[in-house]
C-alpha cells in the first residue's frame, strides 16, 4: 500500500511537470476584416488563463498577432480597431486635423484618376493600387516603434515570440519574417496585390502572406515545436454560388477573394484545437462591424473552452500575464528623433523634404514628426513615401526614415457629367511633377460640351523658403453658351441668349496659415467677350450686342475647406474671405435689339469684399448645415442693363446655379444664406432639402435698357431644392426639384450623373 501511494505521487508530479512545460502556439489566419475576430479569440484565451507562448499570423491575423506580441492586451487591441481612427486608417483618410490645406487642389469634375510614372526615356509605368495607405502606414509605425526598440528588432524578444508570413511573388515563395522593424513585417503581410503598394524588406518587395500560406500551422510546428496548437481560422468561401448581378462590382476585389479560401482545418493536428467563428454574415471589407466580429471570435472560443482546457492543462493567471506585459512595456523608450533618414532621394530633394521636419532643429518630438509627415503627404506626389522608426541603441533615441517607393509623377484624370439639360460635358485633366529643390506641378484640364468649354493651364512652384510658399502662373479660358441649355424634361419658353468668353492671364502667390488655412494673393489681366440681346425674345434677323471688357484684377483670399465631398457635402466646413480690386475698360458695340446704336466705351474701377461660409453638423444619419454668402462693393453700373447684370456678383447656392443667369440673384451688395438638411437613407444614398433667401441692398432694375439701382429694402428672393442623391464611383447621381424666385426659370427638374463643377471665371478668382 505504501509503495502504491509513492507510485501515484510520482505519476502526479510527472503529470504536473508535463502540464507546467506545455508549450502552446496560436496560429491566426488571414481573412481581411474578418481577421478582427482573432481579437476575441485572444481575449477569451487570456480570461480563461490559457497560455499563449508564441504566435504565427498571416495578413490580418498577422496584424492581430503582431499587436499582441508587441505588448498590447486584447482589450487595447479592441479599443484600437473599434475606434473611428481605425476606420480612417483602413479607408485611406487622414485623421481629423492632419490634412494640410495648403496642398489641396481646387475641386474639379474628375471621378477617375490614373497614376503613372514617367521616366527620362518617356516610358510609362501604371500604378494599379486601389487603396491609400498613408495614414495606415504611419499609425503602424507609431504603435510599433517602441516594441521594436525593446526587442532590438528580434521577434523572439517581443512580449511573446512571433512569426509573420509574407510572400515574394517573383520567385513564388513564402517568406517567414522573424526580425526587423515590426511595423514593416505587419505592413508587408497585409499587402494584397493591386490593393496596397508593396514595401521592401531586405531589398525585396513583399506581399500578403496569404498568397502562399494563409493558415501557417506548418510554420508554427517547424519553428516553435509546440505541444499544442490553437488554430483560429476566419477564412472561408465568400460565395457558395456565383454572385450574378454583383460580379462586375466585385471583380476588382477578386484577388483578395482568392486569398480567403486557403485554410484547411486538417492542418491543425488532432491534439490541437481548431476554431472557426461563424462570420458568414460579414465580408472581408466589413471593418465597420469590428465589434461584432470580435464578439463572434470570443463567443466561438468560449463554446470550445471545455475542449481547450481538456487539451491544455497549463494555466497562466491573468495577473501574471498583466505583470509580464507591464514589465515589457516599462522598457519603452520615448519617441525622440535625432535623425531624419531619406532613402531614394537626391540631395536637392532631401533639402526640400527636410523643411517639413524643422531642418536644423534637433531633437524632434513625436508631434513634430507626425505634423511634418502629414504635411508632406498631403501633396499627392508624396503618396508613395513609406515611414518607419528605427532605434539607435548607442544614442538611445530614434531615427525617422522615409523610403521612396516607385514615384507617381504623372496623373491623368477623367470625368464629366450627363444631364437632362444640355449642360453635359466631358473632362480631362493632366498633371506632371518635376521635383528637386522645389516641387513643380504642371497641370492642364479641359472641359468639352455644348454649354460649357474650358481650358486651364498652370504651373505651381512650391518653394520651401521663409517658411513655405508657392508661385503659380496660370491661363484660363471659359466659354459659356447659355442659349444651348436645352431641357429634355421641360420646355424653356424664354431661354437666355448669352454667349460668354472669359480669359485670365495671371499669377497666384500662396502662403500656408497653420495646417487648415491658406492665404492667396492674385494678380491678372482679364479679356472677356460677351454677346447678348436686350429683349426677351430672339428673332432670327437679330444681331447681338458685343461687350468687350479688359483690364486688371487683383485679389486676396483667406480660405479653408474640410468638406467630405466635392459636391453634395454632408460633413465638414468651408470658409472663404476675400477682397478684390478691378480696373477695367468696357466697350459696347450694340446689336439690332439695342436702343442706342452708337459704340460706347467707359472705364470702370471698384473694390469688393466677399465672405462665404459653409458648415455641417452631423449626428448619425442626419446632417444639417448652413450656407452664407455676402458681398459689399462700390461697383458701378455698366453701359446697359444686361451688361451690368452679367458682371454683378451672383449668389449660386445650388448645384445648377452657375448654369443659369438668374437676374434676381445678382447684386453689387447683398447678403444671402440658407439651411441644408441631409438624411442618409442608406449608405451612399441621401435625401436633401435646402432653402435659401437672397437680400440685395440695392436691386438692379432695367429702365429703357439702362441699369438703375433701386434702394428697395423690402425685396427678398427665395430658392430651394429637394433631391435624392446617390454617391457612386462616377460621382453623384442626383434627381432634384429646384425652385428659383426668378421670372424666367422658376421651377425645374434636373437629373444628372457626375460632378457639376466648373473652372473658376476670370471675375470670381
Amino acid at each position: 500500500m505504501h509503495v502504491l501511494r509513492i507510485l501515484l505521487f510520482l505519476l502526479f508530479v510527472a503529470a504536473g511537470g508535463v502540464a507546467f512545460s506545455q508549450k502552446v502556439s496560436v496560429v491566426l489566419s488571414g481573412g481581411g476584416a474578418k481577421g478582427l475576430a482573432h481579437v476575441g479569440v485572444l481575449k477569451a484565451l487570456e480570461e480563461n488563463e490559457i497560455p499563449v507562448d508564441n504566435l504565427v499570423g498571416t495578413s490580418m491575423g498577422g496584424i492581430v498577432a503582431g499587436c499582441y506580441a508587441a505588448g498590447m492586451s486584447p482589450d487595447q487591441i479592441e479599443d484600437i480597431v473599434t475606434s473611428p481612427q481605425f476606420l480612417d486608417w483602413v479607408n485611406g483618410r487622414f485623421e481629423k486635423g492632419q490634412s494640410y490645406y495648403y496642398f489641396k487642389k481646387d475641386d474639379d469634375a474628375s471621378f477617375l484618376k490614373i497614376n503613372l510614372s514617367l521616366d527620362s526615356t518617356f516610358s510609362f509605368l501604371v500604378n494599379t493600387t486601389i487603396a491609400n495607405d498613408l495614414s495606415l502606414n504611419f499609425a503602424m509605425a507609431e504603435k510599433l516603434a517602441q516594441p521594436s526598440a525593446i526587442s532590438k528588432n528580434n521577434f523572439d524578444s517581443l512580449f511573446v515570440p512571433l512569426r509573420i508570413m509574407a510572400a515574394e511573388i517573383f520567385t513564388q515563395s513564402e517568406v517567414e519574417l522573424n526580425k526587423g522593424a515590426l511595423n514593416d513585417a505587419l505592413r508587408a503581410t497585409q499587402t494584397v496585390p493591386f490593393f496596397y503598394n508593396p514595401i521592401r524588406i531586405d531589398g525585396k518587395y513583399l506581399f500578403d502572406g496569404g498568397v502562399y500560406n494563409n493558415f501557417p500551422v506548418d510554420v508554427a510546428q517547424r519553428t516553435f515545436s509546440p505541444d499544442v496548437i490553437i488554430g483560429s481560422n476566419v477564412s472561408s468561401k465568400v460565395y457558395n454560388q456565383y454572385p450574378y448581378g454583383e460580379d462586375e462590382k466585385l471583380i476588382s476585389r477578386s484577388l483578395l477573394y482568392m486569398l480567403l479560401d486557403k485554410s484547411n482545418p486538417k492542418d491543425v493536428p488532432t491534439n490541437g484545437i481548431y476554431i472557426q467563428p461563424d462570420l458568414s454574415a460579414y465580408s472581408a471589407f466589413d471593418f465597420t462591424s469590428a465589434q461584432a466580429l470580435i464578439d463572434s471570435g470570443y463567443q466561438q472560443t468560449m463554446k470550445q473552452m471545455p475542449e481547450i482546457k481538456l487539451k491544455i492543462a497549463k494555466r497562466v493567471a491573468c495577473e501574471e500575464v498583466a505583470a509580464r506585459r507591464n514589465a515589457f512595456n516599462r522598457k519603452t523608450p520615448p519617441i525622440v528623433v535625432q535623425d531624419i533618414q531619406l532613402e531614394g532621394f537626391r540631395r536637392g530633394q532631401k533639402l526640400y523634404i527636410n523643411k517639413f521636419f524643422k531642418s536644423g532643429k534637433r531633437p524632434l518630438y513625436f508631434n513634430d514628426i507626425k505634423t511634418g509627415y502629414f504635411k508632406l503627404v498631403s501633396e499627392p506626389f508624396f503618396n508613395s513615401v513609406y515611414p518607419s522608426f528605427g532605434f539607435d541603441t548607442a544614442r538611445k533615441n530614434f531615427n525617422f526614415r522615409l523610403s521612396r517607393r516607385p514615384q507617381n509623377n504623372f496623373q491623368v484624370d477623367f470625368g464629366g457629367i450627363i444631364a437632362t439639360r444640355s449642360i453635359s460635358h466631358i473632362f480631362l485633366g493632366i498633371n506632371y511633377y518635376n521635383f528637386n529643390r522645389a516641387l513643380v506641378r504642371y497641370s492642364a484640364n479641359f472641359f468639352a460640351g455644348n454649354f460649357y468649354k474650358s481650358a486651364l493651364l498652370k504651373a505651381r512652384i512650391d518653394i520651401p523658403l521663409m517658411g513655405q510658399f508657392y508661385v503659380e502662373p496660370e491661363l484660363i479660358f471659359n466659354n459659356w453658351s447659355f442659349l444651348r441649355g436645352d431641357d429634355i424634361i421641360q420646355k424653356i419658353f424664354n431661354p437666355t441668349v448669352l454667349d460668354r468668353i472669359d480669359r485670365r492671364y495671371g499669377v497666384n502667390l500662396g502662403i500656408p496659415v497653420g495646417n487648415q488655412f491658406k492665404l492667396v494673393f492674385s494678380g491678372a489681366y482679364l479679356s472677356n467677350n460677351d454677346k447678348y440681346i436686350d429683349t426677351p425674345v430672339l428673332v432670327s434677323t437679330d444681331t447681338l450686342d458685343a461687350l468687350r471688357v479688359t483690364g486688371l484684377h487683383g485679389s486676396v483670399r483667406f480660405s479653408t475647406n474640410t468638406l467630405n465631398r466635392k459636391q453634395y457635402a454632408s460633413d465638414g466646413k468651408a470658409y472663404s474671405i476675400g477682397g478684390d480690386w478691378f480696373n477695367l475698360d468696357e466697350q459696347l458695340t450694340p446689336g439690332t435689339t439695342s436702343i442706342s446704336q452708337s459704340q460706347t466705351t467707359a472705364a470702370r474701377s471698384w473694390v469688393q469684399a466677399r465672405i462665404t461660409l459653409e458648415q455641417y453638423f452631423k449626428k448619425g444619419v442626419y446632417s444639417s448645415g448652413y450656407y452664407l454668402d455676402g458681398v459689399v462693393s462700390n461697383q458701378p453700373t455698366f453701359i446697359n442693363y444686361f451688361g451690368t447684370i452679367i458682371y454683378a456678383p451672383a449668389f449660386n447656392p445650388m448645384q445648377d446655379s452657375r448654369t443659369l443667369l438668374l437676374q434676381n440673384f445678382r447684386a453689387f451688395n447683398y447678403i444671402a444664406g440658407g439651411w441644408r438638411n441631409v438624411v442618409t437613407i442608406r449608405r451612399n444614398f441621401d435625401f436633401r432639402a435646402e432653402g435659401y433667401a437672397f437680400k440685395p441692398f440695392s436691386v438692379i432694375k432695367d429702365v429703357n435698357q439702362r441699369a438703375i439701382l433701386d434702394e428697395d429694402i423690402t425685396r427678398v428672393y427665395f430658392a430651394g431644392m429637394a433631391s435624392l442623391v446617390m454617391h457612386s464611383t462616377i460621382g453623384p447621381i442626383s434627381l432634384s426639384l429646384n425652385y428659383y424666385d426668378d421670372r424666367n426659370r422658376q421651377w425645374g427638374v434636373l437629373l444628372h450623373a457626375g460632378f457639376l463643377l466648373f473652372n473658376k471665371t476670370s471675375m470670381d478668382h
